[in-house]
């Protein structure tokens, strides 16, 4: 197919879908608005009462049972254990956020990347791995949430290296449940929902990881603030 019949194609399907939706809406009185019918949510806000400590052990068995990598540390073993980490794959050339905190790696044997509009998609994928922190964690689905915050960077450079190194902060990160969670993020954000490494399967159920993502995600779970390092 050419580029010119995609696009048809494309202008086509969208006209289709945008024609759906003026028909379902054509009942609908012009002066309406969305908050005129306030959506009910007595949904539960969360399954069970948790301690804070109980909150973190069930992110941790989610995560590892998404086959993410599970470490835990304080804020001054931070930085050693991201050093080990990444000594551990060899990695030499590791992508940062422009915001990340510059004591996180201090003493680390790499090269570091900065995050920029500069960087090429090649040179992302050469990168052999990612560090970030995270918007916050959740407890009950084992995913971690990046929005693009100054110690997270911008949505692809936790997408094309292969080894993410996520960092999340016990004390203020972590909630129970999707609900809790989107009560905090701010929805005009660039959200991305990180639920162990990229994988899918094929019609045969063979998984696969690494083909919409790192194939690696190692959370790190710190106790204190490291914000400040």
């Amino acid at each position: 197919m050419s580029a010119a019949s995609g696009d048809v194609g494309g202008d086509a399907s969208r006209e289709r879908i945008l024609g759906r939706i003026r028909r379902a809406l054509a009942d609908v009185p012009r002066y309406e608005r969305p908050r005129d019918h306030p959506v009910v949510r007595d949904y539960l806000r969360a399954h069970g009462e948790r301690t804070p400590a109980e909150s973190v052990d069930l992110l941790a068995e989610n995560l590892a049972d998404y086959r993410a990598v599970v470490h835990r540390t304080d804020t001054a073993g931070l930085p050693p254990l991201l050093g080990r980490l990444l000594a551990s794959r060899g990695a030499r050339r590791v992508v940062v956020p422009t915001g990340l905190p510059g004591g996180w790696l201090a003493g680390a044997r790499v090269d570091l990347v900065t995050d920029s509009v500069a960087l090429t998609p090649r040179e992302l994928d050469g990168a052999d791995s990612v560090v970030t922190g995270c918007a916050l964690a959740i407890a009950e689905t084992g995913t971690v949430v990046l929005d693009s915050g100054p110690d997270q960077g911008r949505r692809r450079i936790s997408l094309v290296p292969d080894h993410h190194l996520c960092v999340v902060r016990i004390a203020d990160q972590i909630v129970d449940s999707v609900p809790q969670a989107l009560e905090r993020l701010a929805p005009g954000r660039p959200l991305t929902w990180i639920s162990g490494p990229s994988a899918t399967s094929d019609i045969e159920l063979d998984r696969v990881e690494g083909v919409h993502g790192p194939r690696t995600l190692e959370v790190i779970l710190v106790d204190g603030d490291p914000r400040s390092m």
